[in-house]
Order: structure tokens, then sequence, then C-alpha cells
């Protein structure tokens, strides 16, 4: 399909703000701590205190003896109305992950497993009847370091499978021995990428009810996909689809941590179920951090090829990924894997590729999809060796990638690692860049900054990101993972436009966005659009917000939605004006001929269809609602491109990195709202940034987990972070009719490694180098020589 959006469209391309905002910042947001329900019941957990033990007792009688508690619950007591689940996937052959529970059976793999829940009047009671079970545990060697999970004689996660490698792949396209043979130039750098999480401000919630006698569960959860979640709590629960609705409110965020099955909240369900009373579960910052998947834990040894004329040629890869306890439920850990290897390389003319990845099992948190899924790996890695290839050929690092881009008039073109690349724009970007810049006049500044013995470094990072995927992207997997959004639109008695979207709003905005494409498409004022989102029982399956989709899928259904509204409009019209419809169009909520004259409103229009049938002309029949499911016929996922560049100071007493400025240029096709578009980037930004420098989950060597808190697990704050400057290329996507990309992740894609190679532009003059993130200033201080032996 080619674009054919009209011209001068009002709402399209126009930067408006979100509808919800006034209400959410006076404080009239509706999340699921916000709701409660009559005979409600609060849930707090027993979690495993020992990353690997076996349960050789509990006992529960005190606990349930407490006044106000109203029952204490195992996995005994729950699975007659509940079952436990696997992870499998045609897409991942061989895959090794055993049958998870809701609340751990007979042996904890990871701190803070969910073991029994307790229901009580207040959370309050429940946590103290949690402090009354008594258990006894039969600690477990834990496997704890994937980095050496795989040695002979290593602890095993799960000591039934006989092994900790959970899965391995191997990709491969072209000759790369021989290139590596031929070549004149080879980088190689070994990068160590340590796991973190999504710390979105609003934790996991939900609220559960079930009625007995209706067999119906309601579900009002903090989440991003509640169509998927809907299938798997109606798999899980023994209950018809039509049975379990979905609801997510407002959502304090997501980052992808929300779009998982997680076992406490089956649990709060299971729970509902079986007391046949309202469940509440909100968890607190200390559950997050345990319990959350975390995202990015990987060694990666990386070669790059290059022949004499100082081209890339080839890349050699070997990647070692902590997946964590489980693969998480139902889209795989071992997705991450994929991304983090498949886009390497994806801005250049490579000519072979070569990637083999073990996957390794932990005694650890879950692993999972968190924001730009991989790609913050993939491009750090490749980035890290460009620029090694153009400080070791002595050329400057930006001319060194202008030249060894992928060309408009290479494309479109599937790449040796299997990407097909299409409607990219690398020169365009770096050109924008250097002017957003004023490049030359800062490389000046820089210099004029060593010379009074600052230690500044200038860090350049291009990507590409492949976004807006669905049920492709697994292949031909079995996962049960939407390709489709939809959007239904009713013409309302008063002339406004009223419908649902399948879309999830979790924050970034995209509930505005799909009201402006909807309000465009049939023609009418953006405040006469009304849309919910988020609801199962509110409009047809949808994949919910991930993948940065929800303009390319989302917003391409409402476009189709709308223009199908429009159509039945202005046939209805026709056949009331006696006149032809394509002789008739929409604009500002009037029905008008071409020559500009007003000939109904829709509102009149409406009020006879729906008030007036009989008044309407024989064989009319009109259809004032539509509903429209979009799925993209080509390309599993759609690919886009920018480059971002950071300017860091290093101090070296302390060995603090500070970024002074960060600029984006980024191309996500048609822009929709370019004021949500520069928020999103700008919040992915942030989370690059903090990648690169602060966060971090770390264990200790027996898998204890050490920063269950902010105090510990460093995150960003304003007062920290930099100017970000952002700027846009428009190359719309061929495929569709609005030619819109993914934008989401962007910001998070290619910040930490933009840092990175600042930092090392920093450090060249002192002869150091890093290549491990977050860059703590303990690494600085090691890297520059600068700690005592005693600390070393």
């Amino acid at each position: 399909m080619s674009n054919s959006t009209e011209q001068g469209l009002a709402e399209i391309g126009r930067p408006r703000p979100r509808e919800a905002t006034r209400r959410l910042l006076a404080g009239r947001g509706s999340y699921v701590d916000d709701l409660d329900l009559p005979r409600q019941l609060h849930a707090a957990f027993f979690r495993s205190p020992y990353p690997h033990a076996q349960i050789v007792s509990l006992d529960l009688s005190a606990a349930r003896a407490l006044p106000g508690v109203a029952a204490v619950l195992a996995w005994g007591d729950i699975e007659a109305v509940c079952k436990p689940w696997q992870t499998v996937s045609a897409s991942f052959p061989g895959l090794k992950s055993p049958t998870q529970y809701p609340l751990a059976a007979e042996r904890v793999t990871f701190q803070g497993e969910p073991i029994c829940i307790v229901l009580a009047a207040s959370r309050a009671i429940a946590e103290d009847a949690v402090e009354l079970i008594e258990a006894e545990f039969r600690e477990l060697e834990p496997a704890a370091d994937y980095r050496t999970g795989l040695e002979p004689g290593a602890a095993l996660a799960h000591p039934e499978l006989g092994t900790n490698l959970a899965w391995s792949c191997e990709l491969a396209g072209g000759d790369v021995e021989a290139l590596f043979a031929a070549a004149a130039t080879i980088v190689e750098e070994r990068l160590v990428f340590t796991r973190h999480t999504g710390v979105p401000l609003e934790a996991r919630s939900i609220l559960a009810s079930y009625e007995p006698s209706a067999g119906t569960i309601e579900v009002r959860v903090s989440n991003q996909v509640p169509h998927q979640l809907q299938v798997h709590l109606a798999e899980f629960l023994r209950l018809p689809m039509s049975k379990v609705r979905v609801v997510a409110p407002d959502v304090g965020g997501g980052f992808g941590i929300k779009m998982h099955v997680y076992p406490d909240e089956v649990a709060v369900c299971a729970a509902s179920r079986l007391l046949a009373r309202p469940v509440k579960f909100v968890a607190d910052r200390i559950e997050s951090m345990l319990s959350d998947v975390h995202a990015r834990e990987h060694v990666v040894r990386a070669r790059m090829a290059l022949d004499a004329d100082g081209l890339i040629t080839a890349l050699d890869i070997r990647d070692l990924h902590g997946l964590g306890a489980y693969s998480v439920f139902p889209r795989s850990s071992t997705m991450e894997t994929m991304m983090a290897l498949r886009p390497m390389g994806a801005a250049y003319r490579i000519q072979g590729f070569r990637a083999k990845a073990e996957v390794v099992l932990q005694n650890k948190a879950i692993t999972g999809q968190y924001r730009s899924v991989g790609h913050p790996i993939a491009t750090t890695v490749t980035e890290t060796l460009v620029d090694l290839a153009a400080r070791k050929l002595g050329e400057d690092p930006l001319a060194f990638r202008r030249r060894n881009y992928i060309r408009p008039q290479d494309m479109p073109v599937v790449n040796p690692a299997g990407l097909r690349l299409l409607d990219l724009s690398h020169e365009a970007c770096l050109d924008k860049l250097a002017d957003l810049m004023r490049l030359e006049a800062l490389r000046r500044d820089i210099a004029q900054w060593r010379r009074t013995g600052r230690v500044i470094g200038l860090g350049f990072a291009a990507f590409v990101e492949m976004t807006a995927s669905g049920s492709e992207a697994y292949g031909r997997g079995n996962v049960q993972v939407a390709a489709v959004d939809t959007v239904s639109l009713s013409l309302e008695p008063d002339g406004s436009i009223s419908g649902s979207a399948s879309v999830a709003e979790i924050g970034q905005g995209i509930a505005q966005g799909v009201a402006q494409v909807v309000a465009d498409a049939v023609g009418v004022p953006l405040a006469s659009v009304g849309l919910t989102t988020g609801d199962t029982r509110g409009g047809g399956h949808g994949g919910g917000a991930w993948a940065s989709r929800g303009a390319a899928i989302g917003g391409e259904a409402a476009w189709e939605a709308g223009r199908r509204l429009r159509a039945e409009i202005l046939r209805i019209a026709a056949a009331l004006l006696q006149a032809q419809a394509e002789e008739l169009e929409v604009v500002d909520g009037v029905v008008r001929d071409r020559s500009g004259a007003e000939r109904i409103t829709l509102a009149d229009l409406a009020e006879t269809v729906l008030f007036r049938g009989h008044d309407l002309p024989p064989g009319t029949e009109p259809q004032v609602s539509v509903a429209h499911h979009y799925r993209r016929p080509q390309d599993g996922a759609i690919p886009t491109n920018g480059i971002q560049a950071s300017l860091v100071e290093i101090d070296p007493e302390t060995g603090i990195v500070s970024c002074l400025k960060h600029w984006v240029v980024e191309d996500c096709g048609r822009i929709i709202n370019p004021l949500l578009v520069d928020g999103q980037i700008r919040g992915g930004v942030v989370q690059g940034l903090g990648q690169a420098l602060l966060e971090a989950c770390r264990y200790d060597e027996a898998a204890h987990f050490t920063t269950a808190t902010l105090t510990d697990y460093l995150v960003p704050m304003a007062g920290e972070m930099p100017d970000i400057v952002i700027e846009h290329v428009e190359t719309p996507y061929s495929g569709s009719a609005l030619g819109a990309k993914g934008a989401g992740e962007a910001g998070t894609c290619g910040a930490g490694a933009a840092v990175l190679n600042a930092v090392n532009d920093a450090l060249a003059p002192l002869g150091a180098r890093l290549a491990e993130t977050p860059i703590h200033p303990e690494l600085v201080l090691r890297a520059l020589g600068r700690l005592p032996e005693e600390a070393a």
C-alpha cells in the first residue's frame, strides 16, 4: 500500500497535548490503587528469602488466625481454580524453561518468588500476617553467575534439566570466514552489560473481582496488553474468554515490564475466584525491584572486518545472555537475545554476518522485554566497533559512518543478518545532526576545553530499530501475540464520533494520536472525537502497547476505520441530498459539495439516521457504526533510523561522568503529533542515559539481590539530565497509508551507545578505555589507574 493520505490535514502533524494531561495534573487520575470495591480484600505475598531452596514445610496457622485475615493460600489451595504454565515457542526450538506456578509449589528459584498469598481487610493486616508465616527451607546452591553457568560442575538453576543452557542459536549470512581472512583491518571488543529494569512511577497493580453467579471475572490492572492478558487469564483460570474482562485504566508507565504474565497477578485472580470477593494487590517498590522483569544482562565479544578501502565487510558476534530463573511467559526472554543480535550492523553495508548466542538460566529474577528490546545492546556493540575502526584508520567518526551507511539506492534490501531494510535516511539524519550541533564550532570548543585540562568527550551512535511488529516477530512460533489492532467508530446523534481502540494508553499519549487520525480521516474537529482504550469489552482484539506499534498499526486501523465511516456518511448524504457521493466531502463536521457550499451537518445527518429513519430514501440502509482490524500485509517489522550524539565531561578525581548535552535526529516516518513524539524520545534518552551511567540490578555471589531500593538502584533525576535537543527527518513508511513508523523507543536505542563512545573519546588522550555499562565512577578510576591497589 502506498501513502495515500490527503494534503492539508488539520490534525495529523499538529503538536497537540494529551487530552488527559489536565485531568492527571489535577490529581483526578484513575489508577488501580484509586479503585475500591465492596467486600474487597487486600493481598500481600510471602516471598522467598532465598535464591534457591526446597520448601520443606509451611505453617500458616498463626497467619490464618490473625483478626482481619480472610485466607492464607499456598499453591495447593488454589490449584483447583487455576493452572501453571510453561514458556514454549516454535520460534525458539529447544528452549528449556520449566513449568512455572502462580505460587511456588515445592522449590523456589529466585529471591522474591511468591510462595503464599495473604488476603485481609487491609494491606497492613495482610503484611502483619505474612510475618507470622513459619516456613522451613533447605537451601540449595544457586546458579549465580551466568558467565560461569555453563562451565562443568556449575550449580544448576533447575537441577532436573541437567544444564543451565536455556537456549542457543546461530545466525549467519555471507562468507564471514573469507571476509575476515581478506580483511585489511580488524577491530574487536568485549562489552559487558549489567542487568537493569524499568522503574515506572506506578508499580504493578491489580484488582480482580470474580462474580460466581455469572462465572465472570473483571480484572483492572496496570498493564500494557489487556487483550493478551485476557487470553492467558481465561486459559489459566479455565474460563471462556467471554467471561473475562480486562481493563487497563490510567497506567503510570510501563516501558515493557507490564506486558508479561506475573505469577503474583495470576494468584490474585485465582484468590478472587476461590473466595468470590474482590482482591487488590499493589506492589511496593521493593517487591517491584525483586519481581518485575529485568533485562539486558549480556557479555558480547564482537569483531568487525574492513577492506583496504576502509569499508565494513563483516561482523562476527558471540553473545552470552543471562536469562533468569525462567523464560518469561508468553513471549520468552529469548526475544531479547534475537533483538540484540539481528540489528547489529544494520545501518551499514555489511556483506557478512555471523552470530552465536548462548542463553543461561540463573537463580535470579526473570528477564523480559524492556524498552527498545535488545536494540541498545545491538547499537552499543556496533557503534563501539565503528568508533574503534574510525580511530584505527585515523578517520573522522562521522565521515567513516557516512562512507559505510546503507544508501537510499541500496534499499529495499535484506541484509546478511536477515533484516529487510527500507525507507531509511541515514545520510539525511547525519547532515541534520551536524547542523543541529554546530559541529565544527563545537569541536573547536572541545579542543579549547581540553587545553585547559578538562576531560571532555563527544560520542556518536547511529541506529536502526525494528518497530511496530506483531505476531510476525515470532516467526513460525505459537506465541499468542496479536498482529492486529482494531478501531471501532460510531456517529452519535449530535454529530460527534465515539469509539474504542485496542491500543493501550500507558502515558505515551497514543489515545491522543489516534483521535487526531480519526478526526482527519472522517473530517471532524478533534473536539468531536471521543475514544476509549484499554478495555477488552470495548471493541475488537488488539496488540496493546509494545514495539512502538501504536501509531503504525493502531493509527492505521484508525485511519481506515475513519475513512470507512466517512464513506458511509457521504453515501447517506448523497441519498438525502440527491447528489453523487464523489461530489461531496466532509470538512469540520459538515458535508459540503466540491464548491465549498455546506449541504448538511453531521448532526442533522445523524439525527435523521438514528431518529427519523422513515425519512431516508428507500433502500439506503445506513450503517453509522464501523470497525476496522488492521494487520500490515508485509514487513514483519518497520525499520526506523537516526543518530544521536552526546557531550560528556569526566571528573578525573572522582570518576563521575556528567552528560553536558545530548542531541537526537530520528526518522519515525510521518509524525502524527510532534509534541508526543518529542516527549517519547526525550524520555527514552533519559532511560538510555540511566542505562549508560547509573542503573544496575546487582546480586552478590550467592545470588542475593542487593539493589532493592532506590537508594541502591540509581535512576536519573532531573538535575542530572542534560539539555536534550531533538530534530526529525520524515521518510514515510511506503507500506501504509499514513506512513507512520514507531517512535517511542528510539531515544533508548542509541543514547547509551553515544554516551559510551563519548566517554571513550574523553579517555583516549589519557590512554584509557571502557567497555562496560553502567559507567560507574569506580570503573572510570580503575581505567585511569587511580584506585589504590587494595580497592582494585
